[in-house]
């Protein structure tokens, strides 16, 4: 007797059991190889996203206040890092962007966009009174003079220490916004690349 024959004696309240459970299986068996697909795929996309689209990062310190971190140590500002914004070094002045310490390598920065490549700009506390930013370089300071380790202490930065430009402030929610690049006036270059080519004003 076959085994289909078996079956066909099987009464009908319990086939219709079996197959129940039978379809059943069959759905969650679908759905796990799915999920392993979609997650081996996923984790790698995330990974990717992370490390050439954006990321979230905690910022920490005073040397950004009162832009980040107005509350001092009470809190700390939780911010959107765009790294596809300075894939090209793309970047201008007034931009908040996040960079590998020149000093340490181990460690990233936050700053402020200063000055670019050609810029001339008065300093604060630098061994030279003006500094003209040289070729691939850009100046960079933290808002907060005097509370900030900076462009001030080590000189113009290799645009290869770029690693991603802070586009919004995510957290706290009373903090939810966009960060605006813009520059103090006291703080605009003395003369900028693009005055020097076509003549100051």
């Amino acid at each position: 007797m076959s085994h289909l024959q078996m079956l066909s004696r099987i009464p009908r309240p319990l086939r219709t059991l079996e197959r129940g459970m039978a379809q059943s299986q069959g759905w969650v068996t679908r759905y796990f190889k799915a999920f392993c697909k979609g997650f081996f795929v996923a984790v790698p996309v995330a990974v990717t996203f992370l490390d050439r689209v954006a990321c979230v990062a905690r910022v920490e310190g005073a040397s950004m206040q009162p832009s980040l971190n107005p509350g001092g140590s009470q809190s700390s500002d939780v911010v959107l890092l765009n790294h596809w914004k300075v894939r090209n070094f793309e970047v201008q002045r007034g931009d908040i962007v996040s960079l590998v310490s020149p000093k340490n390598p181990e460690q990233k920065i936050i700053k402020r966009v200063i000055a670019l490549e050609g810029d001339i700009v008065k300093t604060i506390g630098h061994k030279n009174r003006y500094v003209k930013v040289p070729r691939g370089h850009i100046w960079v300071e933290g808002d907060h003079h005097g509370h900030s380790f900076d462009s001030n202490s080590f000189g113009p930065v290799s645009l290869g220490l770029l690693h991603a430009h802070a586009t919004h402030i995510l957290w706290p929610p009373e903090r939810w916004q966009k960060l605006e690049s813009v520059l103090p006036p006291e703080r605009l270059p003395v003369q900028s690349e693009k005055e020097s080519l076509h003549g100051s004003p």
